[in-house]
Order: structure tokens, then sequence, then C-alpha cells
């Protein structure tokens, strides 16, 4: 019965607190429309999510975002410096195709997430058998050690973290 009416705990959770976040505001108005989306939205998206993704260790989640986070200031201050800096004429902005290990479709996309969600790399394709993933970045000297360092910070990390 608790399965029925939480289908996804996490996500229920998750998006109660991204809700009073988003509001910036803790009073009932917020906490209950909060409360209302995590457990609706979980509900209505169940067809969707015919099998839950499985954490083999979630307590590395935590080291994952950390690592993320730091990567996402660092990119952050990189760009800011080659848009303030440095002639456009300079940049060597390429596409890499990053070999992927994971077959996790959760995986995968929290990969590309996280690809995309770090200023000067966006993550443009996953190519059609889900073995590899076109990036595209701003200024790269050395197209294989950005494909390493993606592999190395966060695919590794990611197959500790899902099955």
């Amino acid at each position: 019965m608790r399965a029925r009416l939480l289908p996804h705990p996490a996500l229920s959770l998750t998006l109660a607190l991204v809700w009073v976040a988003l509001v910036n505001e803790i009073g009932p108005g917020s906490l209950v429309t909060g409360l209302v989306l995590g457990l609706v939205v979980p509900l209505v998206t169940q067809p969707f999510w015919p099998d839950r993704p499985r954490l083999r260790r979630p307590h590395r989640v935590l080291e994952y975002v950390l690592v993320a986070v730091l990567d996402i200031v660092a990119a952050n201050l990189q760009v800011a410096r080659l848009v303030l800096f440095r002639r456009n004429a300079s940049l060597r902005s390429t596409y890499v195709t990053v070999p992927l290990a994971l077959r996790s479709p959760e995986a995968i996309t929290v990969l590309a997430a996280t690809i995309t969600l770090t200023p000067g790399t966006l993550s443009a394709e996953l190519s059609a058998d889900g073995r590899s993933l076109l990036v595209h970045a701003l200024d790269v000297p050395d197209p294989d050690a950005l494909v390493a360092g993606i592999k190395t910070r966060y695919e590794a990390r990611l197959l500790e973290i899902f099955t």
C-alpha cells in the first residue's frame, strides 16, 4: 500500500524541498504545496518509471554532488577569465566523443546533466546505442585530457553509485 502512495519517496522529498526553496518561504501554504507536489508528481509519472534506479552505494551521492559543485564553481571562474581576458579568436572550442561504460539511463542522464551544468561544456548528443556522449567544450587544449577528466571525475563515481 505504501509503495502505491509513495512510489518514489526520495523524489517526493526532493520535490517538496525544492518547492520550498524556490518560493523562499517556510509557511503553511508553501509547505502544503510542496507536500502536494511531492505526492502527486511521482504518482502521475509512475507509469513512466518501469524500474526504480538502483543505487548500489547511495552514500557516494554526496561525494559526487560535492565534486560536481566544486567543478562548477571552478569552471565559472575559468569561463569568466576566458571571457574577460582572452580574445575569442584564441579559443580552442571543439567537440569530443566520450565513450561510456555507464548503461543505466538514469546514470547517463546524471552525467549529461553534470556536463551541461558545468560552464564551458555542453552535452550535445547521446549516440543511438547509448555507448558514447558527444560533448562540446569552449576551450580545450587537450581533448584526450577532457575525456579522461569526465571519465575519472564523473563516470567512475556514477559507476559506483548506480548498478
